[in-house]
């Protein structure tokens, strides 16, 4: 018995590798700074708490729909009218475990060998892995720190040919923060007018936590042509500090939400209904105190970008929204650590910065853009000054 071909096609994710060494290092004493997880240090909110436990004390602990109760769909529903101005029917709306579960079903359920997938990089970790998975070949469109990490119009059409089945759209980005605006989004949208026989999985996960009065849009909703073709997906994860209760959701075409339903009821079946009863709460729920988190990462933000700036051989650029930064590091490469080994990667540097500062962060590299590494910003003031002042002190040792 050998491994699938498919699974052979996969590597492991390189943000929840580095995770699980940072709490493997921390089991052992070490006083490590994991800045490579990206999940929000708040809690869930307590009156989402509160509607979890209700559905346990109220027996609500059965099978539910497949993808998702008649409840929370007319609530994603309602919250995708509300916060985007999209109208969907239940019939189009799907509820999965988690974003990635999302991402795995849609592309799963549309993908054949030889159709591809165009990314955006620097990407996230699991879009190219999951196109690999389905068949598909990932076509990497690459947007450095010079272009504030986001693509032109005219590098997607260059990218389209007749076997172009998706584009992925991810705004605000992981890994970088970076965010479209109405009008770039309107610019995309007229090249895929050109092209229709692309679909856009517009991934929003990120789209309460934005700064400096940034307004977010997603491509549906500034593009109404597109919105028969565009699989707009969010979740609970991020917004709400609920990462462990695996809720993502998506509102598309109703033949594409009944075609992952299909793949869903052969895989995980439906999301934990105790989740389910949480997230319908989290999105009809008193929805203030996004803002007041979204300014506390604001903070977060202009410290990490302060500090990071002000050392040598580093360039960050300010993001506009999600809670990481993803610093050029070129200036580093070349430069020789206290052992007289050199820096001749990103891979090389986030390990040195592990092993001598004990920081964890997660190289460019996993994320198609080097040399970089993505930081996140997603814990306390105090932790990511004395991070900062860590990596400082790390860099001042190299030669």
């Amino acid at each position: 018995m050998t491994p699938s071909d498919a699974l052979g096609r996969i590597q492991p994710s390189a943000t929840l590798a580095m995770t699980t060494r940072v709490l493997n290092l921390k089991r052992q004493g070490v006083d490590v700074i994991g800045l490579g997880a990206g999940e929000p240090d708040f809690d869930t909110p307590d009156f989402i708490k509160d509607a979890g436990i209700k559905a346990i004390l109220d027996g609500r602990t059965k099978y539910t729909n497949v993808d998702g109760t008649a409840e929370l769909k007319e609530a994603v529903a309602a919250k995708f009218a509300r916060d985007n101005g999209l109208a969907y029917t239940p019939d189009q709306i799907t509820v999965n475990v988690g974003g990635k579960h999302t991402l795995f079903n849609a592309i799963v359920a549309t993908v054949n060998p030889g159709d591809e997938v165009i990314i955006p990089a620097p990407y996230w970790v699991s879009y190219p892995d999951v196109v690999q998975f389905a068949g598909g070949k990932p076509v990497f469109v690459a947007a450095g720190a010079d272009q504030n990490y986001k693509v032109t119009p005219d590098q997607i059409e260059a990218a389209i040919n007749q076997n172009t089945k998706w584009l992925i759209l991810n705004s605000p980005s992981n890994p970088t923060g970076a965010g479209y605006t109405a009008d770039e989004l309107r610019a995309i949208g007229a090249v895929l007018d050109r092209h229709p026989h692309v679909w856009v999985f517009a991934d929003d996960m990120y789209e309460h936590i934005v700064y400096d009065g940034f307004e977010f849009a997603t491509i549906a909703q500034v593009c109404p042509s597109l919105y028969e073709r565009t699989l707009t997906v969010n979740g609970c994860s991020k917004a709400y500090s609920m990462t462990g209760w695996r809720i993502g959701f998506a509102g598309g075409a109703a033949w594409l939400v009944k075609a992952i339903a299909k793949l869903q009821s052969q895989s995980t079946s439906n999301p934990c209904s105790i989740a389910q009863a949480a997230a319908t709460a989290a999105l009809t729920g008193d929805q203030s105190f996004l803002k007041e988190r979204a300014a506390a990462f604001q903070r977060r933000r202009d410290l990490v970008v302060g500090r990071l700036n002000a050392i040598s051989g580093i360039t960050c650029p300010t993001p506009e929204g999600a809670f990481y930064v993803y610093p050029d590091c070129s200036g580093l490469i070349g430069r020789t650590m206290p052992d007289g080994q050199t820096i001749d990667s990103d891979e090389t540097l986030v390990s040195y910065l592990l092993d001598e500062a004990k920081v964890a962060a997660v190289h460019g590299a996993a994320f198609g853009v080097s040399p970089a590494m993505r930081i996140s910003y997603a814990t306390s003031d105090e932790l990511l000054t004395e991070a900062c002042d860590r990596i400082a002190a790390a860099v001042d040792r190299l030669r």
